[in-house]
């Protein structure tokens, strides 16, 4: 194992901050797995998987079953991890900016592009290696000028030569789902599986540039544009894995679902050893502009009626929105039929407010499909 400490831009003199980053198995053979947790820093389920994945991967590093290099970022937001405000952990946006941690990630794919064209050929592992050097370099020659460029910077550039990225966050009160492209669905599939999810939630471009996007959408955005004169692999893949609600940090559930990725990593190739029989896939994968973004009107005394890993009819009553003052109660249902995969932890709704996620099958929105 290799441990290796990346430096962040400190925001005034007299702080600093790092990332670690955890390096297991052979170097340099051209395949990577990269895995990090916790980019919004109040969701720590995946913190504690990636504890146990540390433990395990080296057990099997020991045992020479790598076949793949695996960088594991276990803090991968310590600026968000000390926003703690009068006991409050605020994790998902940056105080300073107000700007989400998993948003705004550097697209290069124009730079990179214009970068390799003379250099494309008919040879797909020659251009692999071309584009993956080209975006390496592109990302060391960009300069952060805040903390925060230098955190997206800095798990961008561990991140940009892996075969595959995943993403270890939860939601607020969720069963596991996760989100990837339809491009990457059937080897994500697995993981699905493997994992238990329970929705699985497909995009090409959500929005945002988000972490997980801004590497698949790079290698789509290349085959876009010169797929009909060249040869370009869709050299990475990602996956955003919610690992349920905010407060399932267990000894328990941390262990299955370490043991979960272990399960994909080997079907995947990355570990030597006879893959398990793969599980059941519990809900199709279905397209994330189906998912409905449940609204209340009103504010007031949430009550929730159904729990998440319910399947709800079309117009199904979700929740109620109590005024105690006036004595008004406000039915809210759901206009579509779907899986119910995850709920707001607030139990004070605001007019306006989003208090569940639905994954529906008919795709009906479009534009920005994330939540803010």
């Amino acid at each position: 194992m290799r441990h290796h400490t990346h430096d962040l831009l400190a925001p005034v003199p007299g702080t600093a901050r790092q990332i670690h980053s955890f390096h297991y198995g052979p170097e340099n053979t051209g395949r990577k797995i990269y895995i990090q947790s916790s980019l919004h820093a109040d969701e720590l389920p995946g913190m504690l998987v990636s504890w146990y994945l540390k433990q395990r991967l080296a057990e099997l590093e020991g045992a020479g079953r790598l076949l793949s290099e695996i960088v594991v970022v276990p803090v991968a937001n310590p600026i968000g991890l000390e926003q703690v405000v009068m006991d409050i952990p605020l994790g998902r946006y940056e105080l300073e900016s107000g700007q989400n941690f998993n948003r705004q990630f550097v697209d290069l794919s124009q730079q990179v592009g214009d970068d390799i064209e003379a250099r494309l050929n008919d040879d797909p592992q020659h251009n692999l290696e071309l584009i993956r050097s080209s975006l390496r370099a592109a990302l060391a020659a960009k300069v952060a000028t805040t903390q925060l460029q230098s955190q997206r910077l800095t798990l961008q550039a561990l991140a940009c030569d892996a075969d595959m990225v995943l993403d270890l966050h939860c939601d607020f009160e969720a069963v596991e789902h996760l989100y990837t492209t339809p491009e990457a669905w059937s080897l994500v599939e697995p993981l699905s599986r493997f994992i238990g999810a329970q929705a699985s939630l497909l995009a090409t471009d959500s929005g945002g540039q988000s972490f997980d996007e801004c590497f698949t959408l790079l290698w789509w955005q290349l085959q876009q544009r010169f797929g009909e004169r060249f040869a370009v692999p869709m050299g990475s893949f990602s996956v955003t894995v919610e690992l349920r609600g905010q407060g399932d940090v267990n000894h328990a559930l941390a262990s299955r679902d370490c043991q979960a990725l272990i399960s994909f990593l080997m079907h995947f190739g990355a570990i030597a050893g006879e893959p398990m029989p793969l599980p059941e896939l519990l809900y199709p994968a279905t397209p994330l502009a189906a998912v409905e973004p449940v609204e209340t009107p009103v504010g007031g005394l949430l009550v929730y009626c159904v729990q998440p890993g319910e399947y709800l009819e079309a117009g199904q009553l979700i929740a109620e929105i109590i005024d105690p003052i006036n004595d008004r109660v406000t039915p809210i249902h759901t206009i579509n039929p779907g899986l119910l995969y995850a709920r707001s932890l607030r139990r004070m709704a605001t007019a306006g407010m989003v208090i569940a996620h639905v994954a529906g099958t008919e795709a009906y929105r479009s534009g920005y499909l994330l939540s803010p």
